[in-house]
């Protein structure tokens, strides 16, 4: 073989795809049964007679500036399977009876492309509306490269810039709080510019969003399989001797180069030290979780795709009735999605339903006339890595201190947050970087 990966999620599966691409032989290992990583899905039976459910693992969105995974999509003949808005359009629900508020981005060109829905949006005073508007435009002169900014926390920023309590819970956490899966107070400045200016203050058509209209599984993983040529499923890589050698279920595998595209956790135990001095402070990344809770009605209860929920445990909530192969029945399939849920990530599932089951109902009105077939819940416990300040210092580079050895993850330094997009681009990066070391050796 040329090149091995290690690690099956969108990570690994963009570094293979590139690499097959440029004609190099490629044999990608996946400890699990299946390619996909964080972003799969899995069959539930249905309870009493009820209707079998495709169920992703957990709710994941694009924006239309995710150009390099809309780009993997495409390579794998999936790019169908993204519902992408023609212009940014968010509905705000709240539990108190108010009108639904709404945020949709107009034809200027940006920045100025949110200025007239900011100045309407009706959950803030004309006041804090002014202010928001204010501190946006300060956050674009920040930059996200710079390892003081890193240092500080959002919270702390917009203290400084005399942000409310209703503006952060109003306009600032619906943005930060899913993109980087943690609280305005504990995320990173850095981080938080980077997706505030790349979303909302740069192109006009960049925070567009895009919801699968197909499960995870058949998106990414089972169209990775049919792409690539040497996929090993239920293959455990278990030890990097050396740069290129690796002890494969016990045998010895020799390469002449190796992209590592795990969890830093197992990434960090599979380093030679040689390759990663400093592989142990990849510790201080940590980790955050998300809850989804899935709710399947004898009815439907919403009509928009998605919403954003404010001033209640659920911060999102989606229609997936067509994504989880029902048919044209009279029930609803909805997932809410809780990021930054570790007061839920070992809750019981009672209590779980005990909240949120009246949280919808407040939310969605016709859910409170509503019958309830099935309710479940899935849980990451290390969903993202801990996006909190100083987070930036402690992810390494693609290149290693081993010749022909490359990293590869949304927690490696992409400059992106832990999305879709940062571990594909990380994937890119890792295989650009495998091609130049492959063509040094045939110079040689």
């Amino acid at each position: 073989m040329s090149v091995a990966v290690v690690g099956g999620g969108l990570a690994g599966i963009a570094a293979a795809v590139s690499l097959q691409e440029s004609g190099i032989d490629v044999e990608l290992f996946e400890a699990r049964p299946r390619l996909g990583g964080a972003t799969h899905s899995f069959q539930r039976a249905g309870s009493d007679g009820g209707p079998d459910l495709t169920v992703d693992n957990g709710q994941h969105v694009m924006l239309r500036a995710f150009t390099a995974y809309r780009g993997l999509l495409d390579r794998l003949g999936t790019g169908h399977g993204v519902e992408l808005q023609d212009r940014f359009d968010l509905r705000i629900l709240t539990p108190d009876g108010r009108p639904e508020a709404r945020l949709r981005r107009t034809g200027l060109p940006g920045p100025l492309h949110l200025l007239p829905a900011l100045a309407k949006y009706s959950l803030l005073s004309p006041a804090e509306r002014l202010r928001a508007a204010a501190a946006s435009l300060a956050m674009g002169k920040i930059d996200p490269a710079d390892p003081h900014v890193d240092d500080v926390s959002l919270g702390y920023w917009l203290n400084q810039h005399r942000q409310s309590d209703r503006t952060r819970r109003y306009l600032w956490e619906l943005f930060v709080t899913a993109a980087l899966n943690c609280g305005v107070d504990d995320a990173s400045l850095a981080l938080s510019a980077m997706v505030i200016q790349k979303a909302l203050l740069g192109e006009s058509d960049a925070a567009d969003i895009g919801v699968p209209r197909i499960p995870l599984g058949e998106l990414h993983g089972r169209a990775a399989e049919k792409k690539l040529r040497g996929v090993h499923l239920k293959t455990k890589v278990e030890q990097i001797v050396s740069g290129t050698r690796l002890v494969v279920d016990g045998f010895p595998v020799d390469a002449e180069a190796v992209i590592v595209a795990v969890p830093h956790p197992t990434a960090a135990a599979l380093m030679p030290e040689a390759a990663c001095p400093d592989r142990k402070s990849w510790s201080g990344l940590a980790s955050s979780p998300i809850v989804d809770v899935h709710v399947l009605y004898d009815r439907p209860v919403m009509d928009a795709p998605f919403a954003a929920v404010v001033d209640s445990p659920v911060q999102w909530v989606f229609d997936r009735t067509s994504a989880a192969g029902l048919g044209p029945t009279h029930s609803q399939y909805v997932s809410s999605v809780v990021s930054a849920a570790g007061q839920w990530i070992d809750a019981p599932v009672a209590q779980i339903r005990e909240v949120f089951l009246p949280a919808l109902a407040e939310a969605l009105p016709r859910a409170r006339k509503a019958e309830v077939a099935e309710f479940f819940v899935t849980r990451e416990r290390h969903a993202t890595f801990r996006q909190a300040p100083g987070s930036g210092a402690l992810r390494p580079a693609a290149a290693t201190g081993l010749p022909g050895l490359f990293l590869a993850g949304a927690w490696t330094a992409t400059g992106w947050p832990d999305t879709m997009e940062g571990a594909v681009r990380s994937g890119l990066t890792a295989a650009r970087l495998c091609r130049g070391h492959l063509q040094k050796g045939n110079v040689r």
